[in-house]
């Protein structure tokens, strides 16, 4: 009985992840009585899902990352006046900007919804070489063994891991677990959750 609910409700999320983040009705009226720029927004992005969705694999990640990006950054302590708050794909819609990790989520789900699969996806705490401090990616796993592709919200050049010089990956997450990748380019789970991510997706799950 108990692994019946399990299943049921794994099959449920699957299909959610495939829809999120999306809009309903409802939430687009109230959406456009309050920021019309936002509305246009968000159906703008409906828009190029469609348009991304009968294009190869290559070319959905290449637009994605080229689309995202061009929506303008901002720090977290000026948008929510705090610091390292990770807002919800739907949040940063309608808001329109983000710090380096709402871009990261938001590829996350969009490319999760243009059908990628989850466990090649991972959210990436990097350190930046040159500058010392710590930034955020996300990393396609397109072959088992071989180096990830990374989604920079600081390039339109989608490059393999190995080739970003100036990164030194630290952590890689997603649903499954926080991991190190090993030289042989394995991934090794250290941790069965990661608090930031493990928040996120609660408010993921009551479609925020």
């Amino acid at each position: 009985m108990i692994k019946n609910f399990l299943l049921l409700a794994l099959f449920t999320y699957a299909l959610f992840a495939q829809e999120y983040p999306s809009f309903t009705p409802q939430e687009l009226r109230s959406i456009d009585h309050s920021d019309k720029i936002a509305k246009n927004r968000i159906l703008d992005y409906e828009k190029q899902i469609k348009i991304c969705s009968s294009l190869p694999r290559k070319k959905q990640l290449q637009k994605i990352n080229f689309y995202l990006n061009t929506l303008l950054p901002q720090y977290d302590a000026i948008i929510n006046k705090k610091e390292d708050n990770w807002a919800t794909p739907k949040e940063f819609l309608r808001v329109g900007y983000g710090d380096c990790e709402d871009y990261v989520l938001i590829k996350y789900y969009t490319l999760i919804r243009l059908g990628f699969d989850e466990k090649k996806l991972f959210i990436t705490v990097v350190k930046e070489k040159f500058y010392g401090g710590y930034h955020m990616v996300l990393s396609y796993f397109k072959f088992k063994g071989k180096s990830p592709l990374v989604l920079d919200n600081l390039s339109f050049k989608i490059l393999p891991m190995s080739k970003r010089s100036d990164l030194e990956a630290q952590y890689y997450i997603n649903s499954t677990g926080v991991y190190k990748l090993l030289e042989n380019n394995k991934l090794h789970k250290i941790a069965d959750k990661y608090k930031e991510f493990e928040e996120l997706q609660k408010k993921v799950s009551k479609n925020n």
